[in-house]
């Protein structure tokens, strides 16, 4: 059998990768939304200006860090209920 933190490990991954994709698709949504532009722009792009190219990296790093931040507090907060221990810490919560 396959050991529980294992399990959890792959559960925290595909959830992770899940939301990695469906978070960059909303960004991409939102940034043409409220731009009017038909594409994101390609920050490595010359012809894009500097100040477009950084509000685009800024807004995904925004948009992709905080879904990551979020869905790492889930899995944390399930893995605490299943199994009792503090998944960053290591502490038992049975031992309070």
């Amino acid at each position: 059998m396959i050991p529980e933190k294992i399990l959890w490990k792959i559960y925290a991954a595909a959830l992770g990768t899940v939301t990695t994709i469906v978070s960059q698709k909303v960004v991409e949504g939102v940034w043409k939304f409220v731009t009017g532009d038909d594409d994101t722009p390609q920050p490595d792009d010359p012809e894009v200006s500097t100040t477009k190219a950084l509000s685009w990296a800024l807004a995904s790093g925004i948009g992709i860090a905080g879904s990551q931040l979020l869905m790492h507090r889930f899995v944390n907060k399930r893995w605490m209920k299943f199994s009792s221990v503090n998944p960053i810490t290591g502490k038992n919560l049975k031992d309070d």
